[in-house]
């Protein structure tokens, strides 16, 4: 049996942004129709974090994905999530690529996000704030813009030094606090490990649009104000269940008060009502995704015999 192996700088090399954005908008609307196969993410817990599976079927891939959660590993200069992906043939169940997927879960999440903000935030948003300064962070400032135009982008972390490097990299403006960065924003991304809420639903401007894909697991990043002041949108509602399968921020809510993007984008659901209505998107991290971006890159691979033939 032969496995396409592609390292991480394959992956890099071969995951196109903007064909992932769109991408994922046909996944998500078969994961909302119903015709997708993909179980609530299961984790083994261990002293420092813990380990993920995400199988999933969709859209004819067939793949799996472990992804590890380690938060101390950034004192460490290891990276946080660390992940490894694999596709099967659907007619037979053969091992047919192992890709990296540290660097599929860090751009897919923000693709999501970004697909996210195109069908919610306001068409005339300009500024854009981003608290964080990690993979994600990056990854949203990469994304994010692709799908308005922002004529001012600010950057925020808890550590000032980190932010004033990654606004340096993008030639974007730091700012001081969370609090600043948010007041007048009309997109926010929600980039942080806190375990205790980063933002205030009285920062937020009239009809701001709220991304959020921090899943520490002790505590939500969100405030609940936030995560109810207007459309509240998921991935799946899955997304209502206990964590790890789902998002403390979610806890104890109505899950048939929030919609899901696939149903926003086969207009089955509404989403934005007015242009002063506050929306909310919350990020678990789905298996359509890992599905998507890795079908993608395996595609790419084969046409560009990109990779080495490993035999198992």
């Amino acid at each position: 049996m032969r496995v396409r192996f592609l390292n991480q700088a394959d992956v890099r090399r071969l995951l196109d942004l903007d064909r992932l954005i769109d991408a994922l908008a046909g996944a998500f609307v078969e994961l909302s129709a119903g015709r997708a196969s993909v179980p609530p993410r299961v984790a083994a817990f261990a002293p420092g974090g813990f380990l993920g599976a995400m199988p999933g079927y969709v859209g004819g891939v067939l793949e799996a994905k472990l992804v590890s959660v380690f938060p101390r590993n950034g004192g460490r200069g290891v990276p946080t999530h660390q992940a490894l992906i694999v596709l099967f043939d659907e007619e037979t169940g053969t091992p047919a690529c192992m890709m990296d997927g540290t660097h599929v879960t860090a751009v897919r999440t923000a693709a999501a996000s970004a697909l996210a903000t195109r069908v919610l935030a306001r068409e005339d948003a300009r500024v854009l704030a981003v608290l964080g300064a990690g993979v994600q962070a990056r990854s949203h400032l990469e994304a994010v813009t692709r799908v308005r135009r922002f004529s001012e982008v600010r950057v925020a972390s808890r550590t000032r030094t980190r932010a004033d490097a990654l606004a340096e990299a993008f030639g974007v403006r730091a700012v001081a606090s969370f609090e600043e960065a948010v007041g007048g924003a009309d997109v926010v991304c929600s980039c942080t490990d806190s375990p205790r809420p980063v933002l205030r639903r009285d920062w937020l401007a009239p009809g701001a649009h709220v991304t959020s894909v921090g899943a520490a697991r002790e505590g939500p990043e969100l405030d609940p104000e936030t995560v109810t002041a207007g459309v509240l949108a998921v991935e799946s509602r899955v997304a209502f269940e206990p964590y790890p399968a789902g998002a403390h921020e979610l806890q104890g809510l109505d899950p048939s008060a929030a919609v899901e993007l696939g149903e926003l984008l086969a207009g089955t659901r509404q989403g934005r009502s007015s242009p002063d209505e506050v929306t909310v998107y919350k990020s678990t991290g789905h298996a359509v995704e890992d599905a998507a971006a890795a079908r993608l890159v395996y595609e790419r691979a084969l046409a560009a015999g990109v990779g080495a033939e490993l035999e198992l």
